[in-house]
């Protein structure tokens, strides 16, 4: 398995481990929300991770801690493609 496809399947983890959780809210609420829009669970969680990603980017590039605020503003902005540092 190459490393794109590993780091691909431990951000879907992440996803769905939020999810399970319900932590944080936000996620369950964006993934049902772009449900009823007609997405697949696969391209929403490809959404999702998508937020993750940003999160994950600017942790290890940037040495900030994980912003949770940036994190749900970009979930609500979902089917719109998430952005880092603002």
């Amino acid at each position: 398995m190459e490393d794109n496809e590993i780091l691909g399947e431990q951000i879907l983890e992440i996803v769905q481990n939020q999810l399970k959780a319900n932590d944080p809210p936000e996620t369950r609420l964006t993934f049902d929300r772009l449900k009823e829009d007609g997405y697949s669970e696969n391209q929403i969680e490809q959404m999702i991770g998508s937020c993750v990603i940003v999160e994950i980017y600017d942790v290890l590039k940037y040495g900030k801690e994980f912003d949770e605020k940036r994190f749900i503003g970009n979930l609500k902005k979902l089917p719109k493609a998430p952005f880092g540092q603002e």
